[in-house]
């Protein structure tokens, strides 16, 4: 059951900062070349907030002290896979960018 907690705690983490790379038009571009993105506040917003879930899952795998140094080398681990991921195979992050709610988003702003 720990096994889980930590896997979900790592793919929180790398939501989390696809999300918020994401959020930024140029990584955004990397991912959708052309087509609307994603309003950047609403993946900030999923960024932050499936980190703190993820911070949840190592707490809820392990007790606090030990909870908080699996939760930062996680961050790390997360973090440099979505960079490499971001610079060999950026249109893998595409099932985490939410574009019909981008599309829906730019058609209110332009209506």
């Amino acid at each position: 059951m720990k096994l889980l907690w930590c896997l979900l705690a790592y793919a929180g983490c790398v939501a989390g900062f696809t999300w918020l790379a994401l959020a930024m038009e140029p990584h955004g571009r990397q991912v959708r070349p052309a087509g609307p993105l994603p309003p950047p506040r609403l993946l900030r917003s999923l960024g932050v907030v499936a980190l703190l879930l993820s911070l949840l899952a190592c707490l809820r795998a392990d007790h606090p002290t030990m909870a908080a140094l699996v939760w930062v080398m996680t961050l790390a681990a997360a973090a440099l896979t979505v960079t490499f991921t971001l610079s060999w195979r950026p249109w893998l992050l595409r099932p985490l960018a939410f574009w019909p709610l981008a599309a829906a988003g730019n058609v209110a702003e332009k209506g």
